[in-house]
């Protein structure tokens, strides 16, 4: 009985293709729309994480000053290379620590000159932040400790200042001194704030500190914690360490801040995350408009055939019959817009995220999801007209023009 029900109802479906077409046109965009919106959302969503996660793992940043609110302490000393060694030697759950200070400089070689960020750190720089050499080497013990004039610059930086030249062995200068760039470091791209992570030339902290700011501070503490261990309790074991050396009573607030990468991933990825749920939500509204129009095609095609469903009554066929005729139809529209509406979106989504520069993240859950909800939609609003259409009296019904 459910197969001559399905036979019935892609005859009528043939018979009036057009209107047909023009029936499941708001099924189809409805279901193209959500799996289009949750496969961008969750394409962004790993794009975040993994931009987040090209910084460091399980990166710790501490800063001199407070993050945040009115108490901010500007004037608050700057770290010593003493405070990174401290940390080292007695937080068991740092992998390295690496002390930097920055600021921003012109680098000049030969005729070519481009302004970018000049950064004074070690060797565990490399590490907590992932690093990875395309030519060339690393610091050496010997460059760290004797403060050699050696750098390692990044991608943009070699773009800039040497084209298509190799630049390992060559020099730039740097204010007044001259900096031998010994290492090429591999392209990263932009971070998730827009930041070219490229632009940047690393030298020995030592030589920084002497030929550069000429002071001994160091800005930024950047600490990657071991796999295995919280860092919750390593930020709080850091806070309890620095508090300690930096003298801070129990009654002040601290001149530091320490910030977990993963606040920053968590806040941004739960952004993201709500976003694709408005506007799922929002294009899940045109499912309902979808099924508002097959409720009104079926309908119309219930007094069309008011004829013939009086003579298959008359003839002894069951109100159930009837009923089920109807329902299948309705539900077969609506399973044939969800199925082009999959193959619409999956085209789409395919498109968009190379055109976004978004990777492509296929999501079988939300596919069927639509799938099903469409479905479900023919059966919702199929089954007002299909009722109606079992209920009519034949008499009635034959009698009708």
């Amino acid at each position: 009985m459910l197969w001559n029900a399905l036979l019935l109802a892609l005859r009528e479906i043939r018979r009036n293709m057009l209107r047909s077409v023009l029936t499941i046109l708001g099924i189809v965009i409805g279901v193209a729309a959500v799996i289009v919106m949750v496969t961008l959302g969750d394409g962004a969503t790993r794009q975040v994480a993994s931009q987040i996660e090209s910084l460091g793992s399980n990166l710790l940043m501490i800063r001199v000053g407070q993050r945040m609110g009115p108490g901010q302490r500007s004037n608050a000393p700057a770290f010593s290379l003493a405070d990174a060694l401290a940390i080292r030697r007695d937080v068991r759950a740092a992998r390295a620590v690496a002390p930097s200070s920055s600021t921003s400089l012109t680098a000049v070689v030969g005729n070519r000159s481009w302004s970018t960020t000049v950064t004074g750190t070690d060797d565990a720089y490399f590490t907590v932040r992932n690093w990875e050499l395309e030519v060339g080497r690393l610091f050496s013990i010997s460059d760290l400790r004797g403060g050699r004039a050696v750098c390692v610059i990044g991608a943009t930086v070699r773009r800039e200042l040497f084209g298509a030249m190799d630049p390992i062995g060559e020099t730039i200068r740097l204010k007044s001194m001259a900096c031998q760039v010994v290492g090429l470091l591999r392209a990263k791209g932009q971070s998730t704030m827009g930041m070219d992570q490229d632009d940047l030339v690393l030298m020995p902290l030592r030589t920084y500190q002497r030929r550069i700011a000429g002071n001994q501070d160091v800005n930024l503490i950047q600490v990657s914690v071991r796999d295995g261990f919280s860092t919750e309790e390593t930020t709080k074991e850091l806070e309890r360490l620095l508090r300690e050396r930096r003298n801070i009573s129990a009654s002040e607030d601290d001149d530091f801040s320490v910030r977990d990468l993963k606040e920053i991933t968590n806040m941004l990825t739960g952004t993201t995350r709500v976003l694709t749920a408005l506007l799922t939500a929002v294009a899940a509204v045109s499912l309902l408009v979808g099924g508002i129009g097959i409720m009104n095609i079926m309908l119309v095609s219930v007094t069309e055939r008011t004829r013939e469903i009086g003579i298959r009554l008359a003839i002894g066929a069951l109100e159930r019959e009837v009923l089920l005729q109807f329902l299948v139809e309705a539900v077969a529209l609506s399973s044939l817009g969800g199925i082009l509406g999959i193959l619409l979106a999956l085209g789409a989504s395919i498109g968009l995220a190379q055109l976004l520069n978004l990777p492509f993240v296929f999501n079988l859950g939300i596919v069927l999801i639509a799938f099903f909800f469409s479905a479900a939609v023919g059966v919702i609003f199929g089954y007002f007209p299909a009722r109606r259409a079992a209920r009519l009296d034949p008499i009635e019904a034959l009698r009708h023009e």
